[in-house]
């Protein structure tokens, strides 16, 4: 079996829902109590991807306070994907999606220079004080070099996995030199969540 490990940042504000997104997606829970990550927190999971595939990922998720940036250079190094998050009810936390992007390009780049795939994910879509719109993400991911954006809700378990396993598509699909995948890349390949196993969670600082 082939095994092929991913190293996939986790970027965006402070208090966006990185962590809760990572353990959501790592351990199956929804944490309810907010922590704030020091420096970067390492997650792992593993992933049946097909009969002849298996999926590692490593999941960095970046502290968003300022003070924390000057250290990203060292911690985006050897990635090949990366979700940059938000929260729909702070208009800031999705401005800022820009300066997150940008550093993440200048510092993050595939083995021919160009940027590697990158996700854009609308957190907090459960709760009703929402004021960024649709349309404005939309426009703001196809300017800005996203592969795509979905909105999400750790809470609800909204789109977590959906996520993730369109961002790997995406990953593998760069990595072997193929064409980008097509708009419904479910059709495809489309592990069950059964699947994912061997769950593990570790810290750095």
């Amino acid at each position: 079996m082939t095994e092929h490990m991913l190293k996939i940042l986790i970027v965006g504000d402070g208090n966006v829902g990185k962590s809760s997104f990572v353990h959501r997606y790592v351990n199956g829970q929804f944490n309810n109590t907010y922590k704030m990550t020091v420096g970067v927190d390492f997650s792992v999971k593993v992933l049946h991807w097909s009969d002849k595939e298996k999926v590692r990922l490593q999941l960095w998720d970046i502290a968003g306070q300022e003070r924390f940036i000057s250290m990203t250079r060292i911690y985006y190094k050897g990635a090949l994907g990366c979700v940059v998050m938000f929260d729909v009810t702070n208009s800031s936390s999705f401005l800022r999606c820009r300066h997150w992007k940008q550093d993440l390009d200048s510092k993050a780049m595939l083995p021919n220079g160009g940027s590697i795939p990158c996700i854009l994910l609308a957190n907090k879509c459960d709760l009703s004080q929402r004021v960024v719109s649709a349309d404005s993400i939309d426009k703001f991911s196809k300017a800005n070099g996203f592969v795509t954006w979905m909105e999400t809700s750790v809470k609800e378990n909204k789109n977590i996995g959906e996520a993730m396993r369109r961002l790997v598509q995406e990953i593998l699909s760069v990595q072997s030199g193929l064409d980008p995948l097509d708009p419904q890349p479910q059709d495809r390949v489309n592990p069950p969540l059964e699947s994912e196993l061997n769950n593990s969670k570790g810290s750095c600082c």
